[in-house]
């Protein structure tokens, strides 16, 4: 398979192969589609062990399919933040449980098979970014006087998700050790940019 530049090469711009060390270029094209894959693994194997139960993060009796909520244990200790009753409110009501679960399986998929990228992006930056906002880093304590535990007042692992999100979408990540080229080029998708 040959790698080619992630964007169209116009005459007089720069292509990927006319630096110096093309060698490094190919070889960090190559990366973003292994951080592609990897990133795309961490969303769908969140949503296979909720799903099933597989012994990471949730076991089989906390399983979805056992009737259990995958988002009741997550939201209803969150106990920091404005939005603490908001999200405590929501946790494992049936509707958010399948928008998560939906939403974490399809971005999984979506980044492994490198197609809908964009859709992936924005979809998986939310997921990332409704998270960052319950696990709110900004507070030293809880709203009962306990520490968080929080190591920063604001970039935490849910934002570098979403800009790694983003990042991958700009460098057309989907297209290298993934079916993105196909994607793009079916009727439904080619005239849609959004769908890219």
């Amino acid at each position: 398979m040959s790698i080619e530049p992630a964007t169209p090469v116009s005459q007089g711009s720069p292509s990927a192969n006319s630096h110096p060390d093309s060698a490094v270029t190919d070889w960090a094209i190559r990366l973003f589609a292994v951080l592609r894959l990897s990133v795309g693994f961490v969303f769908l194997w969140a949503a296979l062990d909720k799903t099933f139960g597989l012994g990471y993060s949730s076991s089989g009796e906390k399983a979805w399919v056992n009737g259990n909520s995958p988002t009741k244990g997550f939201l209803s200790f969150v106990d920091q933040g404005p939005f603490a009753s908001v999200f405590n409110d929501l946790a494992g009501l049936a509707v958010v449980d399948i928008l998560f679960m939906v939403g974490m399986f399809a971005v999984g998929v979506a980044l492994i098979a490198g197609v809908a990228m964009n859709v992936a992006a924005v979809s998986g930056a939310l997921i990332m970014v409704l998270m960052w906002a319950a696990e709110w880093p900004m507070a030293q304590s809880t709203n009962a006087g306990e520490p968080t535990g929080s190591t920063n007042p604001f970039m935490d692992y849910h934002i570098v998700y979403a800009l790694v999100l983003f990042a991958l979408v700009a460098v057309h990540a989907g297209r290298v050790w993934g079916l993105g080229r196909t994607w793009e080029q079916l009727p439904v998708v080619k005239n849609r940019k959004w769908m890219h």
